[in-house]
């Protein structure tokens, strides 16, 4: 327990673990904090924009990677809130947070940066793996290390070495080099994640080779992140004889690597998911596109010379019916454009005859057998018509 009694800008109802949040006499604290809080509002909101904007996005190849894009800023969001584990004094639940959730939280990240790059690696070859598999991908690679981290705290904290009594800080107890060495999976995907953006680079198209230099940025800033904070956390703060800045360098190592997470990779994703890319080419990702009209129908309509005086689409379900009788004679090759049609109209007696009395007068119309009068004084429907047929 402190008995100094609480630092400027701290309460006296504050505990003494939590004075790094108000103390103005270490600004560490305060400056981290607010870098935190600000990332935690900004990941939320960053988040409910690319789930509204799923409706407006037309490019299906940027719809597919939505979901691990959600997923980085979910991980995000945790790297923030974990700060504040780093920020207040050891405690046994705070140090159990910091060994599991560390590794936990980077390698969903990761994992997920890593399967857009595969991604964009395969997009090259024209037909890859769907988008749920690119999914369940970077959920196995991220149960690797939940599994591993589990273990090493169940190994050093619930089951404590024979002959030691089991102390309440006993999760705060662990050497710098053991925290680091759990983290060795987490550093193969960091370096996966700079080495599969770069096959990318060279692909056909520009929006493409966009995501993968987003990818290999936020993988090279986040390598020299780490490289400076386990030099520190391991040989620099023991040189300079501060052993007390682990905790901060920890603090300011997580919250600036999220904001390298948001900057650099989901605020230009999110950016590019409703815009239209004009350069884009119809690659064939297993959703085949049918063209609403054949190549020879579109040469048809761009050469004058060829195009027929009456052009029209004939459905093949109602090409067996008469067709419509024009008024003015024509050919009977008028409308022959030289292309084979599927169906060949046959005329039948009967619509000759029809298409006959039609030429000789238009306003003839052939009329229908008709019941009989039930009244003996009138005459009936059927004489009418006999009558008014022409001799």
């Amino acid at each position: 327990m402190d008995t100094t009694g609480p630092p400027k800008g701290c309460g006296t109802n504050i505990g003494f673990i939590f004075y790094n949040l108000c103390d103005l006499t270490t600004v560490w604290g305060v400056v981290v904090e607010a870098l935190a809080a600000a990332g935690v509002v900004t990941s939320f909101v960053l988040f409910i924009i690319l789930m509204s904007s799923l409706p407006f996005v037309t490019n299906k190849k940027r719809k597919a990677m939505v979901a691990l894009q959600g997923g980085i800023l979910v991980c995000t969001l945790g790297l923030f809130g974990l700060t504040f584990a780093f920020i207040v004094g050891r405690y046994s639940a705070g140090c159990a947070a910091r060994r599991f959730l560390f590794g936990v939280l980077f390698s969903g990240c990761l994992s997920c940066l890593m399967m857009h790059g595969l991604w964009l690696a395969l997009l090259q070859r024209g037909r890859g793996p769907k988008c749920w598999m690119f999914c369940l991908g970077a959920l196995g690679l991220w149960l690797v290390e939940v599994i591993i981290n589990t273990e090493w705290l169940i190994t050093t904290v619930v089951r404590s070495p024979a002959g030691v009594e089991a102390v309440p800080e006993l999760s705060c107890s662990f050497a710098n080099l053991d925290f680091v060495m759990a983290l060795i999976y987490v550093m193969v995907l960091l370096v996966a994640v700079v080495v599969m953006p770069v096959f990318t680079l060279i692909h056909q198209q520009k929006q493409w080779r966009r995501d993968g230099a987003f990818i290999l940025v936020t993988g090279l800033f986040t390598l020299a992140i780490w490289v400076t904070w386990i030099v520190m956390f391991l040989y620099g703060n023991q040189a300079v004889g501060s052993p007390s800045w682990d905790d901060p360098t920890m603090a300011v190592a997580l919250v600036s690597n999220a904001w390298v997470f948001l900057f650099f990779y989901t605020i230009p994703e999110i950016s590019l998911l409703t815009k239209e890319d004009f350069d884009q080419e119809p690659l064939d990702d297993g959703d085949h596109v049918y063209p609403t009209r054949s190549l020879v129908y579109d040469n048809i309509l761009k050469d004058p010379e060829t195009r027929p005086h009456n052009m029209y689409i004939e459905n093949k379900a109602f090409s067996m019916d008469e067709p419509t009788v024009s008024i003015r004679p024509e050919s009977p090759y008028g409308s022959y454009n030289g292309q084979l049609r599927s169906c060949v109209y046959q005329p039948t007696e009967i619509a000759l005859m029809a298409k006959g009395l039609t030429r000789m007068d238009q306003e003839v119309i052939i009329p229908r057998a008709r019941a009989p009068s039930l009244n003996p004084g009138s005459v009936s429907s059927l004489a009418r018509s006999h009558m008014s047929l022409p001799s």
